[in-house]
């Protein structure tokens, strides 16, 4: 069973945004309350040390995980996926 199995728990946020973040003096316990005060969303996961950070977020907005996070440092490796065209089986 994988994380996405049980669609109800998934279903009320739709894109999967995924990136790392390089930078100087990051603090994931302070990225994390960012993201838990200013965005909607689920499945959480701000992992990393003080030069890298990964991230992990499912919500309806991307575009202002983006924005955030690269104001902390260099962002890569981002990926969006719509969890929705997923679930449905389409590609792309």
């Amino acid at each position: 069973m994988t994380e996405f199995d049980n669609d109800e728990e998934y279903s009320e946020y739709r894109y999967d945004t995924q990136l790392l973040i390089e930078g100087e003096n990051l603090d994931e316990d302070k990225i994390r309350d960012y993201f838990t005060e200013n965005f909607q969303g689920n499945c959480l996961l701000a992992v990393g040390d003080d030069e890298l950070i990964k991230i992990h977020y499912h919500t309806n907005e991307p575009w202002k995980v983006l924005e955030y996070c690269s104001t902390l440092g260099e962002i890569y490796d981002i990926v969006v996926e719509d969890m929705f065209r997923q679930s449905r089986g389409l590609k792309g």
